[in-house]
């Protein structure tokens, strides 16, 4: 071997060496992280999370949080239906008296609040019980925004089984002191397994914007406290 040629595969070794380690150090971080944000959403949800209207604690307001009325492809999102579910079920069962719905408003066509809201009504919920939070990007926002926007010291969370812990461990985060109604989630074992994983990744992505970035909702905006019941 002449002298350049090994002197490349030399070079190419160290790299390498680097390269392993940096790769090694960001995965060790990487787990670390989901593990202690696992652990977090676990504490924040414990005896916290209802699945009967029977048992679940009395809150005037619910959250519910925000998800397409359809698929990419055009059909019925499961997990929409899951959620309006629930939260009928909820409302008629007296245990709140007005609902908070946030989503996703940002592109022209796509409005979660309004199509929840407009099955909700559809369902029987009177129009004067709902509140709709149109800059619920993401569950963070939806949490916080109830706060510092709407008001809330209290509420119960609405969202499906899966989704309930991390919910929960931002409104622990925000000094928003709240329950879950836990929806069932959707059966279809193509859907849960895509959600399961995606939801182990959100879970890690939260404990990183709670606790490290720091991170508050992206639109804060004025006051709209939500102050009377509408019963």
């Amino acid at each position: 071997m002449n002298f350049p040629i090994q002197k490349l595969v030399l070079s190419l070794r160290k790299h390498t060496k680097k390269i392993a380690i940096l790769f090694f150090s960001i995965l060790a971080l990487a787990t670390v992280i989901l593990w202690l944000s696992e652990n977090a959403c676990k504490d924040a949800a414990k005896g916290r999370v209802f699945r009967s209207t029977a048992n679940i604690p009395q809150n005037e307001v619910a959250l519910v949080l925000g998800t397409g009325k359809t698929t990419r492809t055009g059909q019925p999102n499961l997990h929409f239906n899951q959620r309006i579910y629930a939260a009928v079920a909820l409302y008629h069962s007296g245990k709140i008296s007005r609902l908070l719905v946030s989503g996703d408003n940002h592109v022209k066509g796509y409005d979660e609040p309004s199509d929840m809201r407009e099955a909700l009504i559809a369902a029987g919920v009177p129009t004067n019980a709902i509140t709709c939070d149109y800059a619920g990007f993401h569950t963070l926002d939806s949490v916080a925004r109830a706060k510092s926007v709407f008001g809330l010291k209290e509420c119960t969370i609405v969202t499906e089984e899966f989704h309930c812990d991390r919910a929960l461990w931002i409104a622990r985060e925000y000094g928003l002191n709240a329950v879950a109604f836990a929806a069932p989630d959707v059966k279809s074992a193509r859907w849960s397994l895509r959600v399961k994983v995606r939801e182990v990744f959100a879970t890690a992505w939260c404990g990183v914007e709670l606790h490290l970035l720091h991170k508050g909702p992206r639109f804060s905006g004025p006051p709209e406290p939500i102050l009377t019941a509408a019963r």
